[in-house]
């Protein structure tokens, strides 16, 4: 067929529809239209048209619904042709739609009435007002009528677009809408300057308009009102009040809605202080500050006052707002000080440029003026003065004035290229600042420089030194000097001078001695280094010269006397006539005498001595002797055939004529027998002598002029032997008494040897004085006996000997123990082995707790430990060993122990009150030394009574118990550190009602 494009539509009207379509080719001769509800085959509606019309209305129809359009086109012939489609009413819109935020600030609530007819759905576009800015977009179901929107933004104003749909075809309706304001948070109002201020807050996007007022606390009034539009965060307040306060309210507004919001108070900068001077005022050590007052308002000044280069805070005064100078008092004296003055205005201060002034210094205190040793220089010292610094003045009188500044902290100052030995004057004062302090003044001289060309001589005198010198070429005040020797570095001359002496003579001196001069130059109180020299005076001659035989054949010896004063030595010359060889010999000082050897027997010698003194020799006159012959050789004395007789013998050696034999005792040197004798014969028997003497013999020989002594023999006669020989023991361990009788004659000592009896070691020997008769040897065996010789000793002869036998009191045993095993019937003894001998052990065992008899065992001699059986129980026992060597004893101490004691029998209780229990009991065997009673809570097994009795105790009452109760008693018997227990018995107090019954 022919297709006729047919199109309906609603145009945008709920209730009809437009239905057009082509005319077909060839023309029609008209048109017919048939209008149904989609899906059903009954007509709603029927129309036609003619031939020229191409589009047809259906009226009356109900919105949203969809219809099929039918059009039938009649064409020639009877033919028809017909298309259908479907089509689509618009729906109806909503009515009464509304948006309301109740009060929110972040939710807006759309609701509506649905308008007539159908639709298939609503669309729902939400747009932000202000950007145009689509915030929702949502569809929602055909019977919908409300719909909430949250996360909106506060104080925003909304468009809402409700579109109702049905098929492709949409009615819409709009409103408009403010959500809530949000108020602003964290306002803060801040200083911008001294005549602004900043402020600012969050959350500034809640609201449309923001409404600002200032108000100016001081006066009252309100400054400044502002309105501003959604976000503004922040607004600066211009030309307020320096130092004033504010106060700043905040309300917002959105739409018809208007909120009060948060305030805030600050206050301006104030303005700083102008022109702020620090001057000295009228009083001493007093300043004042001065300042001008600046634009605006502030609450007070503070004003600080600064001590010193670290500011050290001194003073800080708090003044009215309108004063304009404050005055400090009492500061110290040459300090900087500067001062801060700053205005205040609540929390804020604005400070002035500080600055600074300086009260007027003292002087400073303890100026020196030292040398320090130097000749070139002075070290000025003081101590700290306050100020800025110091200013010094040094003046000698013939130089310029050298002035010097000093910062502070600097308390010396070292003039240095001065001129040794001059007097200078210093003057210091202090400066602080502007300021300058009376000076203190002080003098003092620097070093001389010490003298030039010292010397020192003789001049060839004994007694006296001459000392010159060349004066040095700067300034001095005089000359000191001291005299040394200078060996003995001993003082023996001060001397001071002027400076226009050029030499002084030392007098009174001693011969021969080395002196030194130290010199210094003087400058006021201060000394030069000291110059020195050395010399001697001249020596004296030696005196007393001699020269002597020394009674040796070969020899002469040189004597002299020292003259006054000191020497470094002497030298000896020694010549003969006879012979053309000298002999020179140099002696040192303290050497007085000289023996000259091998010389010629028989000769005449000369000597002349000299003394040497540094470089200085004096020589003595000449003296002069001859040398002795020589004498006898080979002198002996040795005993004869008895104890009373000495033989002599000699060998001659030539020369000489008759010999006197010379016999004395030792000791005393004096001559008890004079025999001569003739030559050729060589030995005397002395007869009648005393035994154990000792002699002396001397042999003179003459030779021309001289007699000559032999050589002194000294002999011995033989000792007798000792009388009456006996042994003792002594009480100490290891030691033996030995006695005896002196024999007539004399002797030098005793000797004594002790050999122990059954060993191979050798004897011991030991020596005794000539008068003792006694001698105890110790560091013996205990418990030995010993064989004991004795001689007596005369020189290198002794006595026959006499012996004897003697034994040592054995030692006693030691470390003694008398133990319990445990046993109530043992003991147990044991001891260390004493060391030396013995025969045997005499043990005994004493009972100290009852009168039994004593014990006694005999043991071997190396018994170390013995037991004792069938002893009383609960007894106290004391034990002794004692070793036992023949008729010598030596016993141990006494110990002690107990034997243990037997427990308690027939342990009964009894309860004769409700607070008492009676314990008895029965003693086993002797009893025991005491006893214990315990009683013990059974229930908590604490001990509630305890009791030591005496060991005649048979029961004991246990007071202040708990009625009704159960308890657990127990007895122990006790000897010395040992016990033995009962067994634990229970029993329970009375009851109360027992008791009242």
């Amino acid at each position: 067929g022919t297709l006729l494009n047919l199109s309906v539509s609603a145009h945008g009207r709920s209730d009809s529809l437009l239905s057009s379509w082509d005319e077909p080719e060839g023309g029609a001769e008209g048109y017919s239209l048939a209008l149904s509800s989609l899906g059903s085959a009954t007509p709603l509606q029927n129309g036609s048209v003619g031939p020229n019309t191409t589009s047809f209305w259906f009226h009356g129809l109900t919105p949203g619904v969809r219809y099929e359009v039918e059009v039938t086109a009649t064409l020639t012939c009877m033919e028809t042709t017909s298309q259908k489609v479907t089509a689509q009413t618009s729906p109806s819109p909503v009515h009464n739609l509304s948006l309301s935020s109740n009060g929110s600030s972040r939710v807006l609530r759309a609701s509506w009435v649905h308008g007539h007819g159908q639709r298939d759905s609503y669309h729902l576009a939400l747009y932000h007002s202000d950007s145009q800015m689509l915030v929702r977009n949502v569809s929602i179901l055909p019977n919908a009528s409300t719909f909430l929107f949250d996360g909106l933004l506060a104080g925003s104003e909304y468009a809402l677009k409700v579109s109702t749909l049905a098929g492709s075809h949409q009615a819409s309706t709009s409103i408009h809408q403010w959500t809530a304001p949000s108020i602003p948070t964290q306002l803060r109002l801040s200083p911008g300057s001294s005549t602004s201020l900043v402020a600012s807050w969050g959350s500034a996007a809640g609201a449309a308009w923001l409404h600002l007022e200032l108000h100016n606390l001081l006066t009252q009034t309100v400054t400044t009102t502002l309105s501003a539009r959604r976000g503004l965060t922040s607004y600066t307040f211009q030309h307020l009040q320096p130092g004033t306060q504010y106060w700043l309210g905040l309300s917002v507004t959105a739409g018809s809605y208007t909120s009060e919001g948060p305030n805030a108070t600050a206050w301006t900068y104030p303005l700083s202080p102008g022109n702020v001077t620090l001057s000295s005022a009228e009083e001493q050590s007093s300043l004042q500050a001065r300042w001008s007052t600046p634009a605006g308002h502030r609450d007070f000044y503070l004003v600080t006052l600064l001590e010193g280069e670290d500011s050290a805070l001194t003073r800080n005064i708090s003044v009215d707002g309108d004063n304009g100078h404050v005055t400090f008092h009492g500061l110290g004296p040459g300090e900087q000080y500067s001062v801060q003055v700053t205005a205040v205005a609540g929390p804020y201060r604005a400070p002035a440029r500080s600055t600074t002034a300086w009260t007027e210094p003292l002087p400073p205190a303890s100026v020196s003026l030292s040398s320090q040793g130097s000749p070139y220089s002075l070290l000025a010292s003081w101590e700290e003065a306050m100020g800025e610094g110091y200013l010094l003045a040094l003046s000698p009188v013939e130089h310029p004035v050298k002035n010097s500044s000093l910062l502070r902290g600097v308390t010396n100052f070292t003039y240095k290229g001065l001129r040794p030995g001059t007097l200078y004057t210093l003057e210091v004062s202090t400066v602080a600042g502007p300021y300058t302090s009376s000076p203190r003044r002080i003098t003092n001289w620097t070093h001389p420089l010490p003298l030039e060309q010292l010397t020192l001589s003789n001049q060839g005198h004994s007694t006296s030194l001459q000392a010159s010198w060349r004066a040095g070429p700067t300034g001095s005040t005089g000359y000191t000097g001291t005299l040394w020797e200078t060996k003995s570095q001993e003082r023996v001359r001060n001397v001071t001078m002027g400076n226009n002496w050029m030499n002084v003579t030392f007098e009174d001196l001693v011969p021969g001695r080395q002196y030194t001069l130290e010199m210094a130059v003087m400058a006021g109180p201060y000394r030069s280094p000291a110059r020195s020299a050395t010399d001697w005076t001249y020596p004296l001659a030696p005196a007393g010269v001699t020269l002597t035989n020394t009674r040796h054949p070969l020899g002469l010896s040189a004597f002299w006397d020292k003259a006054a004063g000191d020497v470094d030595g002497f030298h000896l010359q020694l010549y003969s006539k006879s012979h053309p060889v000298q002999r020179n010999i140099s002696v040192g000082p303290n050497t007085h005498n000289f023996t000259f050897l091998r010389l010629s027997p028989g000769v005449q010698y000369f000597l002349k001595v000299s003394v040497l003194v540094g470089p200085y020799r004096s020589s003595s006159h000449f003296a002069t002797e001859w040398t002795y012959p020589l004498s006898l050789a080979n002198v002996t004395a040795q005993p004869g055939r008895r104890p009373q007789e000495l033989r002599v013998s000699w060998v001659e050696s030539g020369g000489g004529r008759d010999h006197l034999v010379l016999l004395s005792v030792a000791e005393s040197l004096s001559v008890i027998r004079n025999v001569s004798v003739p030559r050729g014969v060589t030995q005397l028997d002395l007869e009648g002598l005393v035994p154990g003497s000792r002699y002396r013999v001397e042999i003179i020989s003459q030779a021309g002029p001289h007699r000559i002594s032999s050589q002194t023999a000294v002999g011995y006669t033989v000792p007798l032997p000792p009388l009456s020989l006996w042994t003792s023991p002594v009480s100490t361990t290891g030691a033996l008494a030995v006695h005896w009788e002196a024999p007539p004659g004399q002797r030098d000592g005793y000797l004594l040897s002790v050999h122990e009896e059954g060993s191979s070691a050798p004897p011991r020997s030991l020596e005794a004085g000539k008068d003792s008769t006694n001698v105890t040897l110790a560091q013996l065996e205990p418990g030995t006996c010993y064989l004991v010789g004795i001689w007596a000793v005369a020189g290198p002869h002794h006595s026959v000997s006499k012996n004897i036998t003697g034994c040592t009191v054995p030692a006693a045993p030691t470390n003694l123990t008398l133990t319990n095993p445990g046993s109530s019937s043992e003991l147990y003894t044991c001891w260390t082995k004493p060391p030396g001998r013995r025969d045997h052990y005499r043990v005994t065992l004493y009972s100290l707790s009852t009168q039994s008899r004593d014990r006694v065992q005999t043991l071997s001699p190396d018994a170390q430990n013995t037991t004792w059986t069938h002893l009383e129980a609960g007894s106290r026992f004391a034990v002794q060993v004692t070793a036992v060597k023949g008729f010598l004893e030596a016993s141990s101490t006494n110990v002690t122990q107990w034997t243990h004691p037997l427990a308690p029998a027939n342990l009964t209780l009894g309860s004769p009150s409700a607070s008492l229990l009676q314990a008895q009991w029965a003693a086993v065997g002797r009893g025991a030394e005491g006893y214990v009673a315990e009683v013990y809570d059974t229930a908590s097994s604490s001990s509630v009574g305890h009791m030591v009795l005496h060991g005649g105790a048979r029961s004991h009452l246990f007071r202040n118990l708990s009625p009704g109760t159960r308890y657990s008693v127990a007895v122990r018997a006790t000897a010395g550190p040992f016990h033995a227990s009962t067994a634990n018995l229970t029993h329970c107090t009375r009851e109360y009602d027992a008791l009242l019954a």
